[in-house]
């Protein structure tokens, strides 16, 4: 098992999806400073797909090593398809260790097109889970769609394997999963002009935890983040899901547990690499399950490199660069986060609101306006999404739940659902809106959006009986205080 720093394997997957251009296979080929890369035809589109690199197959690359937990929550009992593999469980194929791969999805346009925007995403998962292989979270059907930008997604180290803390390792090394974050942003802007994306127009999109990472890398790069724009879906630096472990006991319980316990920090260090990767996970795994004490974590911690303790000073003594940022929450974060129910009680609700306010709107607000207080012209935008369609909400109780916007800017959300074609008419018309925000955002590097009266004083609600408009949320603003 690795325990080391970011080392980034070579891109293996790229994905094209067409409107009928051109059919010629050389241009499914590019020529990258590692090696050749063939791209093919997304199935999802009117085309056949084509083999790819020196792979034998056409599927996304396994998500890093990982579990889904058996115990009841809305992603297991209610809607899969943010889980790798849109399943309940983890086939051996849908997760390994070497999985530090990179995707691109690009529209298929002739060579003399001006070079396109590109959105970065960082799927969530409170580092612990998720990968690029989420169905929700698929581009294909929004490029298709808008034919003007490319998506890039990528696997990083999470959980113990990402974020080790471990005390034979040195603070630099702790928060591997964020090092492999910066390496992949690194390659996208060396090498994204190669597949007609623009180096200048880059922006960082992330969800939950991949908002969160956003935050921290923001804080971190000030002079060189290789992005012009951050998008912040439930998820910023504010939002406090660090592991506070100083005396790295969690990683010496998990090392106790498996053949390495009672040895200095260097030698149960070494222990541990020796262990099989799928062990420690099967460990962490029934561990969590049974509910057993004490609770072990593995997420990011502080240590003045890439985590910060305290963002509001670093942000007053500006050590964080000023990226046009776009930052929100939904109307429900807070229902995915308190105990599961199938028919939850009014105090089931009530918690989950109380949730929603304290762990992601109040977080929120509170990122852009320190944001604002620190660089008054950088363009920051707020929004809200409180859509609440069957097709991705099969309860009317779970409204907009943490993720619940992911189908709607992905173009992933159509299904069998539905409340008619009414309904159907709003959800797709929200959909095309958060779309064409989110790629007008990153392609005008932050100075546009495309909704008259959006300034920094108001909040844009997406999907509350129209696709878009702008409100004023004092009210909610004031009981943050």
């Amino acid at each position: 098992m690795r325990f080391t720093s970011s080392i980034f394997i070579a891109l293996t997957t790229l994905l094209y999806t067409t409107n009928g251009a051109r059919s010629c296979k050389d241009d499914l080929t590019v020529e990258t400073p590692g090696g050749t890369v063939h791209g093919f035809i997304d199935s999802s589109t009117p085309s056949p797909a084509l083999p790819f690199g020196n792979l034998t197959t056409t599927s996304l690359g396994p998500a890093c090593m990982q579990y889904l937990s058996t115990l009841p929550n809305i992603y297991i009992n209610e809607t899969t398809q943010f889980n790798p593999g849109g399943g309940t469980t983890l086939s051996a194929d849908l997760i390994s260790e070497d999985c530090l791969t990179l995707s691109i999805w690009a529209p298929r346009t002739p060579k003399t097109t001006p070079p396109l925007p590109v959105i970065i995403f960082l799927y969530g998962g409170a580092f612990t889970t998720n990968g690029v292989n989420i169905p929700y979270s698929l581009p294909p059907h929004w490029i298709q769609r808008t034919q003007s930008h490319l998506v890039v997604s990528f696997n990083h180290r999470d959980n113990i394997f990402g974020y080790p803390n471990a005390a034979g390792l040195i603070p630099q090394q702790q928060n591997v999963g964020l090092l492999d974050i910066r390496q992949a942003i690194e390659w996208v802007h060396a090498n994204i002009a190669l597949f007609g994306g623009d180096p200048d127009r880059i922006g960082l999109w992330g969800q939950s935890s991949g908002g969160s990472a956003i935050g921290y890398y923001t804080y971190q790069h000030t002079s060189d983040p290789l992005v012009s724009s951050a998008i912040m879906d439930s998820g910023n630096e504010f939002i406090d899901i660090l592991t506070r472990d100083p005396e790295h006991r969690n990683f010496t319980f998990v090392a106790e547990h498996l053949g390495c316990g009672d040895l200095p920090s260097d030698r149960e260090l070494d222990c541990m690499r020796a262990v099989p990767a799928s062990a420690i996970n099967d460990f962490l795994h029934g561990y969590y399950d049974s509910g057993a004490s004490p609770i072990t974590t593995f997420s990011p911690v502080v240590d003045n490199h890439t985590v910060f303790e305290n963002y509001t000073l670093l942000a007053q003594e500006e050590h964080l660069f000023p990226l046009p940022a776009l930052i929100g929450s939904n109307a429900n974060d807070g229902i995915a986060f308190v105990p599961y129910n199938p028919s939850p009680s009014a105090a089931d609700l009530a918690l989950a609101d109380n949730m929603t306010s304290v762990w992601f709107f109040c977080p929120t607000y509170l990122a852009a306006k320190t944001r604002l207080a620190s660089y008054p012209g950088t363009p920051v935008y707020r929004y809200l999404y409180s859509g609440n369609f069957t097709d991705v909400s099969p309860k009317g109780w779970m409204g907009a739940y943490h993720g619940a916007e992911l189908p709607m800017v992905f173009g992933t959300w159509d299904g069998e659902g539905g409340k008619g074609e009414e309904n159907k008419v709003l959800e797709r018309a929200t959909s095309e809106v958060m779309q064409d925000i989110w790629v007008r955002f990153v392609e005008s590097a932050g100075r546009e959006t495309g909704v008259e009266g959006w300034d920094a004083g108001k909040v844009a609600e997406f999907g509350r009986d129209v696709p878009a408009r702008v409100v004023d949320a004092r009210e909610m603003e004031e009981a943050c205080s």
